[in-house]
């Protein structure tokens, strides 16, 4: 069964700057993306919806396996910079990353550490 709002119009779109949108700019800060007012089908409710960024990861395209992508790995993680040295990952010193095939850090499980460059 379809929600009350599923059966309505978009009457208005704010961004999070407009008159309007302030308050709940102001309640989820940068991660809302817009505001929407939307009326049901005879106009007798107003409902107010929000789109915020939920969460933010590099996109891998099929291009991305195969080049050459900077990685971040802290000092600390002695086990983790042997295990991606064993693999073929070099370590640049002026960029202080460690370079590897896009293939190898996905199945290492380290895309949230890409660096952009």
């Amino acid at each position: 069964m379809p929600r009350p709002v599923e059966l309505t119009r978009i009457v208005k779109r704010l961004l999070p700057s407009q008159r309007g949108a302030l308050k709940l700019a102001r309640r989820y800060g940068d991660a809302l993306v817009c505001v929407r007012y939307r009326h049901n089908a005879n106009g007798t409710y107003r409902y107010t919806t929000v789109e915020l960024v939920v969460e933010e990861a590099p996109v891998l395209s099929r291009k991305t396996e195969n080049a050459i992508v900077g990685v971040r790995i802290a000092q600390a993680e002695v086990e983790l910079q042997r295990r991606v040295r064993e693999k073929g990952a070099r370590w640049d010193p002026v960029a202080k990353l460690w370079r590897m095939p896009g293939k190898l850090m996905r199945a290492l499980g380290l895309l949230d550490r890409v660096s952009p460059m």
